[in-house]
């Protein structure tokens, strides 16, 4: 059996690597998550009062595009309708229950698409297929498909080209459920035939495939693991999506954030195996990102330009690591992203686990002319004997740390491949 080619669209995605995730909606001028609807037992004609006082008044979307765009992202996936109902976009008549028609008065989408558009950043669309507002979810399933596809249509053509649609909800129904994807995906290859599709199959299903139209699985919170796409009929492409505190929406009282090397990390270990990393932020109410979320985001775009590119289109290769260190090829060279080193200092004030030294990488088929750091050049010293390389890895200068730490390798053929 053999791996198929990537069609050219997922080769797109699988290029950009790095994207973000909002959840915005009224659930955000509560604070308390973007499930509090269901959980709260919020009634829906209380809940529904909400849209009187959402004027979206620091919802900022240039800003917002300008954020993700300084963090090294290539693309953002908006919730333009979460499970609570509410549209972000004009819905046209298909429901009066949008941002255009409640305080805010706006078409909160076609902002954002705008932004992206001018910053060369692809907007993507979230739309939950689990509705909490729509009666006939539950009493009249096909009108609510109907509704879905009508609504999935009007994205599909009111916005101008975009890169993809992301749902998430068919999980709420029992197994076996017919949601009629193949007509839902039909509506999508008709008016974006290069949009990517992504069905997100839920904390209990992570990395399923599902629809044979589906051109990316998800991860949800949880790192993804290799892809075996030996023999399948079409490549998909894989992505985990991943919150920097424990909720999507707004959380004012969630303290509970990652750290920094743990989201670098992550980004690292979704790349190791090619898989692209959706990272969210939960506006507040007003529709600011806030300060912890955004700072976070900054200093991500920072670690990023010390990595010499390769974290967007580097892919996964014959030559591999010890523990969490990997490599990955783009075009004629290749880099190794190497993790545990230490500061260099006085050990009065230097703390850190892990060192400087050697470190092997097995599968190296070509012959290395010379090793370097991407962050500031330095050349490394090397040790290559058939298909295994050893790396003199040396540590920080003071001052610096880089949590994983990305190396350059050239090999003596390349240049003359070039000029072929």
């Amino acid at each position: 059996m053999a791996i198929p080619i990537p069609e050219e669209r997922v080769a797109r995605f699988e290029n950009m690597g790095l994207g973000m995730f909002i959840h915005y909606g009224l659930y955000s001028r509560l604070g308390r998550g973007e499930w509090i609807m269901h959980l709260g037992k919020i009634p829906k004609e209380e809940y529904v009062k909400l849209a009187d006082t959402f004027t979206a008044g620091e919802f900022d979307a240039g800003e917002i595009v300008r954020t993700a765009k300084k963090a090294g992202m290539k693309y953002i996936t908006l919730t333009t309708k979460h499970h609570d109902g509410f549209c972000l976009y004009d819905a046209k008549g298909l429901c009066g229950y949008d941002a255009p028609h409640s305080a805010c008065g706006r078409d909160l989408v076609r902002e954002f698409v705008d932004a992206c558009n001018g910053e060369g950043i692809a907007p993507f669309f979230y739309h939950a297929t689990y509705d909490w507002y729509q009666e006939s979810f539950e009493n009249d399933f096909d009108t609510f498909l109907q509704y879905l596809r009508d609504s999935v249509e009007l994205l599909c053509t009111q916005y101008g080209k975009i890169g993809g649609l992301w749902f998430d909800g068919n999980w709420s129904k029992p197994v076996g459920t017919d949601w009629q994807e193949d007509r839902l995906y039909a509506v999508i290859r008709r008016h974006q035939p290069d949009a990517i599709i992504v069905n997100n199959t839920g904390l209990g299903a992570r990395g399923a495939i599902g629809n044979s139209e589906i051109d990316s699985v998800t991860f949800e919170q949880g790192r993804p693991v290799p892809m075996d796409r030996d023999g399948m009929p079409k490549y998909v492409a894989a992505e985990m999506c991943h919150t920097m505190n424990d909720h999507w929406g707004f959380g004012r009282n969630d303290y509970n954030y990652k750290s920094l090397p743990e989201i670098i990390e992550t980004l690292c270990a979704c790349r190791k195996i090619g898989a692209n990393y959706l990272l969210n932020v939960g506006p507040e109410g007003e529709g600011a990102v806030p300060v912890m979320q955004k700072a976070m985001l900054e200093a991500l775009g920072s670690w990023i330009e010390t990595c010499g590119g390769a974290i967007y289109q580097g892919k996964p290769g014959k030559m591999t690591g010890e523990d969490r260190n990997f490599a990955l090829d783009m075009e004629d060279r290749s880099y190794l992203f190497i993790h545990n080193l230490k500061v260099q200092g006085s050990s009065h004030v230097v703390v850190s686990e892990g060192g400087p030294g050697f470190r092997h990488f097995a599968g190296c088929e070509r012959k290395v002319r010379s090793v370097k750091w991407t962050d500031n050049g330095e050349s490394l010293e090397f040790v290559q004997n058939g298909g295994n390389l050893w790396v003199n890895a040396t540590g920080y200068s003071y001052g610096c740390n880089y949590v994983v730490r990305v190396a350059e390798v050239e090999f003596e053929d390349q240049h003359h491949n070039r000029k072929l």
